[in-house]
Protein backbone atom coordinates (compact mmCIF):
# COMPACT_ATOMS: atom_id res chain seq x y z
CA UNK A 1 0.00 0.00 0.00
CA UNK A 2 1.57 3.53 -0.88
CA UNK A 3 -0.16 5.57 1.49
CA UNK A 4 -0.66 3.96 4.17
CA UNK A 5 -1.36 6.68 6.73
CA UNK A 6 -3.93 8.59 4.48
CA UNK A 7 -5.72 5.35 4.22
CA UNK A 8 -5.55 5.31 8.53
CA UNK A 9 -6.91 8.50 8.43
CA UNK A 10 -9.65 8.12 5.15
CA UNK A 11 -10.84 5.16 7.06
CA UNK A 12 -10.92 6.85 10.67
CA UNK A 13 -12.92 9.98 8.37
CA UNK A 14 -15.73 7.62 7.41
CA UNK A 15 -15.80 5.82 11.16
CA UNK A 16 -16.53 9.32 12.44
CA UNK A 17 -19.45 10.03 9.83
CA UNK A 18 -20.41 6.42 10.26
CA UNK A 19 -20.52 7.00 14.16
CA UNK A 20 -22.38 10.47 13.95
CA UNK A 21 -25.16 8.79 11.77
CA UNK A 22 -25.30 6.28 14.57
CA UNK A 23 -26.23 8.74 16.92
CA UNK A 24 -28.57 10.48 14.90
CA UNK A 25 -30.63 7.04 14.51
CA UNK A 26 -30.39 6.67 17.98
CA UNK A 27 -32.06 10.15 18.57
CA UNK A 28 -34.45 9.29 15.87
CA UNK A 29 -35.75 6.14 18.08
CA UNK A 30 -35.36 7.68 21.21
CA UNK A 31 -37.32 11.08 20.65
CA UNK A 32 -39.88 9.35 18.73
CA UNK A 33 -38.85 11.20 15.36
CA UNK A 34 -40.49 8.43 12.72
CA UNK A 35 -39.26 7.99 8.85
CA UNK A 36 -39.34 9.94 6.94
CA UNK A 37 -39.78 12.78 9.26
CA UNK A 38 -36.67 15.08 9.61
CA UNK A 39 -38.19 17.44 12.24
CA UNK A 40 -39.30 16.80 16.02
CA UNK A 41 -37.60 16.99 18.84
CA UNK A 42 -34.82 19.53 19.05
CA UNK A 43 -32.12 16.93 20.36
CA UNK A 44 -33.05 14.72 17.70
CA UNK A 45 -32.81 17.81 15.07
CA UNK A 46 -29.90 18.74 16.32
CA UNK A 47 -27.98 15.44 16.29
CA UNK A 48 -29.72 14.77 12.51
CA UNK A 49 -28.45 17.92 11.36
CA UNK A 50 -24.64 17.27 12.68
CA UNK A 51 -25.03 14.12 10.41
CA UNK A 52 -25.90 15.77 7.70
CA UNK A 53 -23.62 19.09 7.56
CA UNK A 54 -20.81 15.85 8.13
CA UNK A 55 -21.81 14.85 5.02
CA UNK A 56 -21.79 17.78 3.17
CA UNK A 57 -18.41 18.11 4.12
CA UNK A 58 -16.99 14.78 3.65
CA UNK A 59 -17.63 14.81 -0.14
CA UNK A 60 -15.64 17.80 -0.02
CA UNK A 61 -12.57 16.27 2.23
CA UNK A 62 -12.25 13.05 0.63
CA UNK A 63 -11.37 13.88 -2.64
CA UNK A 64 -8.48 16.37 -1.70
CA UNK A 65 -7.58 14.19 0.93
CA UNK A 66 -6.32 11.95 -2.01
CA UNK A 67 -5.78 14.72 -4.42
CA UNK A 68 -3.54 16.86 -2.36
CA UNK A 69 -0.85 13.54 -1.86
CA UNK A 70 1.65 14.40 -4.98
CA UNK A 71 1.91 18.14 -3.05
CA UNK A 72 1.89 17.07 0.92
CA UNK A 73 2.94 13.28 0.74
CA UNK A 74 1.23 10.45 2.86
CA UNK A 75 2.10 11.47 6.28
CA UNK A 76 1.06 15.48 6.11
CA UNK A 77 -1.70 14.40 3.94
CA UNK A 78 -3.10 11.79 6.79
CA UNK A 79 -2.30 14.83 9.76
CA UNK A 80 -4.88 17.21 8.03
CA UNK A 81 -7.13 14.57 7.47
CA UNK A 82 -6.99 13.59 10.75
CA UNK A 83 -7.33 17.51 11.97
CA UNK A 84 -10.36 17.47 9.96
CA UNK A 85 -12.13 14.19 11.52
CA UNK A 86 -10.97 16.07 14.79
CA UNK A 87 -12.82 19.29 14.10
CA UNK A 88 -15.89 17.11 13.28
CA UNK A 89 -16.31 15.28 16.49
CA UNK A 90 -15.68 19.02 18.32
CA UNK A 91 -18.33 20.16 16.31
CA UNK A 92 -20.72 17.48 17.17
CA UNK A 93 -20.28 17.88 20.48
CA UNK A 94 -20.16 21.77 20.89
CA UNK A 95 -23.58 21.54 18.96
CA UNK A 96 -25.07 19.05 20.51
CA UNK A 97 -24.34 21.13 23.49
CA UNK A 98 -25.46 24.41 22.06
CA UNK A 99 -25.25 24.72 18.53
CA UNK A 100 -24.07 28.33 18.98
CA UNK A 101 -20.65 27.07 20.24
CA UNK A 102 -19.66 25.20 17.33
CA UNK A 103 -17.14 27.18 15.85
CA UNK A 104 -13.81 25.97 16.69
CA UNK A 105 -15.63 22.48 15.42
CA UNK A 106 -15.90 23.74 11.98
CA UNK A 107 -13.00 25.80 11.89
CA UNK A 108 -11.17 23.00 12.52
CA UNK A 109 -13.21 21.34 9.82
CA UNK A 110 -12.63 24.04 7.31
CA UNK A 111 -8.83 24.93 7.38
CA UNK A 112 -8.04 21.52 6.47
CA UNK A 113 -10.44 21.59 3.94
CA UNK A 114 -8.75 24.57 2.63
CA UNK A 115 -5.44 23.42 3.27
CA UNK A 116 -6.23 20.28 0.80
CA UNK A 117 -7.82 22.55 -1.56
CA UNK A 118 -4.55 25.14 -1.89
CA UNK A 119 -2.35 21.85 -1.98
CA UNK A 120 -4.39 20.11 -4.74
CA UNK A 121 -3.90 23.18 -6.72
CA UNK A 122 -0.66 24.28 -5.77
CA UNK A 123 0.71 20.38 -6.90
CA UNK A 124 -0.90 20.48 -10.30
CA UNK A 125 0.01 23.57 -11.23
CA UNK A 126 3.76 22.47 -10.21
CA UNK A 127 3.18 19.08 -11.97
CA UNK A 128 2.14 21.41 -15.43
CA UNK A 129 5.48 23.02 -15.12
CA UNK A 130 7.25 20.24 -14.91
Amino acid sequence: MLNPLTTLATVFAILVYFALGMVAGRARSTYGVTAPAMTGHIEFEKRSRVQINTLEQIVIFLPLLWLSLGALGDLWAALVGLVWSAGRIIYARAYYADPAKRSLGFTLTMLPTIVLLVATIWGAVRGLMI
